[in-house]
């Protein structure tokens, strides 16, 4: 993910889905200790529902489906 989406998906992870920041380190440091899906490890260490984590998948989508660079 380019930095610039990266910061804009961690403040929709924060505005939108009222994740802390300390839920967001976690995660960070779990996908540096093995690389997967950020939605999905957030879903896996429960941070997020189903329902969340489409949301993601929706936000994800829509910021990137033009995006062929």
């Amino acid at each position: 993910m380019k930095p610039a989406m990266y910061k804009n998906f961690v403040k929709f992870l924060k505005e939108e889905l009222s994740l802390s920041t300390d839920s967001i380190n976690i995660v960070q440091r779990a996908v540096e200790d093995q690389p997967a899906p950020i939605p999905m490890i957030l879903w896996q260490y429960g941070l997020v529902t189903l329902e969340e984590l489409d949301r993601i998948y929706d936000w994800l989508y829509s910021k990137t489906k033009f995006d062929i660079s």
